[in-house]
């Protein structure tokens, strides 16, 4: 979760009202958050991470204003016009297509800002950015610049300028290649043949989104006027990420000035702080809570946790969402809220009515088994992460690519879709642990996604040794299935993992159930392995009727 350091009296400053240490230290976790250490007027303070507006000592001052009832309610922040524009060139849509910005004037540089801006920013491109790849933030000095801006994507060779931490001139490519941010975040652009560059009106480059700023526009502690940029492939999460930003900037007395975007035709002013209205029923939030609420103690709570609020008719309120509040998407969300308003230590404690018996279901007596037998035969279990990628569940075990199911927003390409079978895995495990000595014997029995999105459980166990083979893989399986008593038969099998002629198939009435063998050395290698691996896996659904 998000960690927080800030100073005591740098956050009685921004909250403007005085609460004692310790009833801060008590009462703040309860907006959804728990103190990691207190060390005199030093405070640390973990917040979930579904609330990226609490990931600066700004952003919790705020909450605990209207938590505390000092001002509860909608915050709402003066926006000034300017004439600053930035205009989005089509070359950059199919790298990375958004952008978004706001300038911030009237700012006074403080040690404390300095560094709560630099722990925000950071949080933001892990959390909500997903490390650069949807968010990235740049936060830039506005002085030595000339608007108008442009986005555009360049060839790398084409255009040099001075990142940040540097003091000679590199082009795009030989920043990824020597510069420590680009080669940490390299692999957001190794697919494109054109990379992103926000330039000013005399082409002096601010920003090389999402790797690093540009040297001429570095804050320092002087810096009076700030020009912010989010870019990013989705265009809610950078709006969400300036809004952030640009009013933790306001909450120390800066004034927030909009910008003008175009677009493909398009205009947009950001920042955009118009709240979100949603309906809430006081019936829903009575019936999830067990309480008996009325609407005005629904919209008290509300106001506590930020959110403004006008009573409707039929029972239902009309909830306006902050601007800087992403992690809200749904009814439920805002009951959360009302209860956190409410206070949990507030909720009555119920005992059950009546006394049950629990029992483990049918099926995971049959995995039991299936544990205790692999242990018997002296593997030792894993447990890996059911997210995967096509590379591993296809391509690199000699299939043709084919169905999985795809994550929407990944993290990474190595975490884009949900594993079809066990067997990459446990071979990248093995690659993690090459400089163990041999033999290795792991065994995962675990949770696979078909194609059609049903969890089916699979046991797969790989044996690494100078003398693994066909032989000992057979006699394992057969161990297996003789000792939880399945009927089965085995025929010659198929798979380009494995070494033609030394891969068996397990038949069970008729069908496929499982496959086991000595894996061919093209699949070792790919694996960076180099010693003969023998392997199974098993489909355990069909070996039991109590699925």
């Amino acid at each position: 979760m998000p960690l927080v350091t800030f100073d005591y009296n740098d956050f009685i400053d921004l909250l403007g009202y005085n609460i004692p240490k310790e009833k801060l230290i008590e009462k703040l976790p309860m907006i959804g958050g728990d103190f990691d250490k207190v060390e005199d007027d030093e405070l640390s303070i973990e917040f979930f991470p579904n609330r990226p507006d609490l990931t600066s000592v700004e952003g919790i001052a705020r909450a605990a204003r209207a938590f505390f009832e000092f001002e509860a309610g909608l915050k709402k922040y003066d926006i000034a016009k300017s004439d600053i524009s930035i205009t989005v060139d089509p070359s950059v849509k199919g790298v990375r297509p958004f952008v978004t910005t706001a300038l911030i004037k009237n700012v006074t540089m403080t040690d404390e800002l300095i560094a709560s801006l630099m722990d925000m920013q950071e949080k933001l491109h892990f959390g909500l950015g997903r490390n650069r790849r949807k968010v990235a933030i740049g936060v830039h000095n506005f002085e030595p610049v000339t608007p108008p801006f442009t986005y555009k994507a360049v060839d790398p060779d084409s255009v040099q300028f001075i990142p940040l931490a540097k003091d000679e001139y590199m082009t795009l490519s030989e920043i990824l290649e020597k510069h420590e941010k680009g080669i940490d975040y390299a692999y957001l652009l190794e697919e494109f043949d054109k990379y992103p560059l926000i330039v000013d009106a005399n082409n002096n480059v601010l920003s090389f989104p999402p790797i690093i700023n540009g040297s001429l526009t570095e804050v320092a502690p002087f810096t009076k006027n700030i020009f912010i940029d989010v870019t990013g492939s989705d265009r809610k999460s950078i709006n969400y990420a300036l809004n952030i930003v640009a009013t933790a900037l306001a909450e120390r007395g800066s004034q927030i000035f909009s910008t003008t975007i175009y677009d493909e035709g398009k205009t947009y002013s950001s920042p955009d702080l118009n709240p979100i209205k949603r309906s809430l029923s006081v019936d829903y939030v009575n019936k999830i809570l067990g309480t008996r609420l009325k609407e005005k103690e629904v919209m008290n709570y509300l106001g506590k946790m930020g959110y403004g609020s006008t009573e409707l008719k039929k029972n239902k309120i009309e909830v306006e969402i902050p601007a800087w509040r992403p992690d809200i998407l749904h009814e439920i969300d805002l009951v959360e809220d009302v209860a956190i308003g409410y206070g949990f230590d507030k909720f009555e404690i119920d005992f059950p009515k009546e006394l049950t018996f629990g029992r483990t279901l049918p099926h995971h007596d049959l995995l039991d088994s299936l544990r205790s037998i692999m242990i018997g035969l002296g593997f030792n279990e894993v447990t890996t992460f059911t997210i995967s990628n096509e590379k591993d569940e296809f391509t690199n075990i000699g299939l043709e690519i084919g169905k999985m199911v795809e994550i929407e927003n990944p993290i990474g390409e190595e975490y884009s879709g949900l594993r079809t079978n066990l067997l990459p895995s446990l071979l990248k495990i093995l690659r993690e642990n090459r400089h163990h000595p041999l033999p290795q014997r792991i065994f995962e029995l675990g949770i696979v996604v078909d194609e059609h999105a049903k969890n089916r459980h699979n046991l797969a166990g790989i044996k690494i040794d100078a003398k693994a083979n066909f032989t000992e893989s057979k006699s394992i399986i057969e161990a297996v299935l003789r000792d939880i008593g399945i009927t089965h038969s085995i025929t010659e099998g198929n798979h380009p993992a494995f070494i033609e002629g030394r891969c068996g198939s397990i038949i069970k009435d008729e069908k496929e159930i499982g496959l086991f063998g000595e894996l061919h050395p093209r699949t070792i290698q790919i694996f960076e392995l180099e010693h003969p691996i023998m392997a199974f896996e098993l489909k355990v659904e069909f070996l039991s009727q109590v699925f």
